[in-house]
C-alpha cells in the first residue's frame, strides 16, 4: 500500500448546527470532508467550464433542457421525485439526503433514505444489498480489493 503524506495543516470553517451534528456523528469526519472537497473540486460545470457564468445564447439553448431534468427516480424504489438543483432549495431534513446525491452518492426519496442504513465509514445511507458494492467502490484500497478478490480500480 502506498504511504500517505501526513496531514499537517488545519482548516476551519463555520457550518449550520445540523451539518455540524451530521459531521460529528461520522467515524472519520476529516476523511469524509477531504473526500467531499476533492469530489467537488474535480467536477467543473460542462456548460460554463467552472467559470460560473454562460453566455446568453448558451443559457437560452440549454435552460429548457435542464428544466426537463428537474425530476429524477429514487435509486431504491424508482419513484419519481422533484430534483432541485441546489440543496438550499430544500427543507433541512431533505437537504442531507440531496447533499449525499450531490456528492456522488445514491439518490433516495425520503422514505427510502430513512429506511436505508448509514455507512459506518462515511455516513451515507446505502440501500439494501448495496453495502458491499458501496464499501468496495468508496472505502477500499488495493489491499482491501485484493482481499475481496477484485482488481483495484482508480478512485
Amino acid at each position: 500500500m502506498a504511504k500517505r503524506s501526513p496531514k499537517t495543516a488545519v482548516v476551519a470553517f463555520k457550518v449550520e448546527k445540523e451539518l455540524a451534528d451530521l459531521l460529528n456523528g461520522l467515524p472519520n469526519k476529516s476523511a469524509f470532508i477531504r473526500k467531499a472537497i476533492a469530489s467537488q473540486l474535480g467536477v467543473a460545470c460542462p456548460l460554463c467550464k467552472g467559470a460560473g457564468v454562460v453566455s446568453r445564447g448558451v443559457n437560452d439553448r440549454f435552460s429548457p433542457i435542464l428544466e426537463q431534468f428537474q425530476h429524477a427516480s429514487c435509486d431504491s424504489c424508482g419513484n419519481e421525485m422533484n430534483m432541485p438543483m441546489e440543496a438550499s432549495d430544500l427543507d433541512p431534513e431533505s437537504r442531507v439526503r440531496l447533499e449525499q446525491f450531490l456528492l456522488g452518492g445514491p439518490l433516495y426519496c425520503n422514505t427510502c433514505y430513512e429506511i436505508s442504513p448509514s455507512c459506518h465509514d462515511c455516513g451515507w445511507h446505502i440501500g439494501p444489498g448495496q453495502t458491499e458494492k458501496h464499501h468496495l467502490s468508496n472505502h477500499c484500497d488495493e489491499d482491501c480489493h485484493t482481499h475481496h478478490g477484485e482488481k483495484p480500480h482508480a478512485h
